[in-house]
């Protein structure tokens, strides 16, 4: 299927920390998306310049209504705009869902253990709210990596979902009192075992998903059942 760049009216616009915003957008036709796909954005200056991004969309579909998150990238050409001077109202250029992959649906019918590194939650957010909205009972657990408190994504929602949700942070002490630091194998004991038959999805920074993924396989999960995305630096 071919497809095609559509309108987005920005439908309303939410403060997720100082530096990251929730856009909500109206996009009359939307054909639905499963939870873990993505979107393409492309904001086009009045000299016919063009520059485009992909976010995850951050929830299941309400209609024609669909949601991402935005983290501002200081020298970036696209989320400063999204963040700081995108208006209710506005309309921008939006394409998909893309990527078939990364995708969870109810009708798995398995216990899922889902791992997230910073905004690598948003994904994974609209597979914890796709299980919510199906009143799925499919078991999940979430192993959520990030700087400190103030840069924590959806943490008053996450625990309204009725999951088990674990966070840890790199540069300062954690709830549990774990020390700082990136994740270690031992982190990952908070998740389904092995040979429960979960599936796992890990989402975060290129480096921080290869260490989360080698030491799952290394814990003796099975390579077919983890499920990646990762991101790097880019323009923003």
């Amino acid at each position: 299927m071919v497809l095609r760049w559509l309108p987005g009216k920005v439908a309303d616009i939410r403060v997720e920390t100082p530096t990251s915003r929730t856009i909500v957008f109206d996009v009359p036709d939307w054909a639905g998306h499963l939870a873990g796909q993505h979107i393409d954005v492309r904001l086009t200056a009045e000299d016919g310049y063009s520059v485009q991004r992909s976010y995850s969309l951050a929830a299941p579909a309400d209609e024609d209504r669909i949601e991402i998150l935005v983290q501002k990238v200081t020298d970036g050409e696209v989320s400063p705009f999204l963040v700081d001077d995108l208006l209710p109202d506005d309309v921008i250029e939006l394409r998909g869902p893309i990527g078939g992959w990364f995708t969870w649906e109810p009708s798995l019918g398995k216990p899922v253990s889902l791992v997230a590194g910073g905004s690598g939650i948003v994904p994974l957010m609209a597979m914890i709210r796709a299980r919510t909205q199906a009143g799925s009972d499919a078991g999940f657990k979430l192993l959520y990596s990030v700087r400190g408190p103030a840069d924590e994504y959806y943490a008053e929602e996450l625990g309204k979902h009725g999951i088990e949700v674990t966070t840890i942070y790199t540069r300062s002490e954690s709830p549990s009192g774990r020390p700082p630091g990136r994740i270690r194998p031992e982190d990952l004991s908070v998740l389904w075992p092995a040979d429960a038959g979960a599936r796992t999805y890990v989402c975060g920074p290129t480096g921080f998903v290869e260490a989360a993924a080698q030491a799952l396989v290394d814990q003796g999960h099975d390579p077919g059942t983890i499920r990646t995305e990762r991101f790097g630096p880019s323009g923003g």
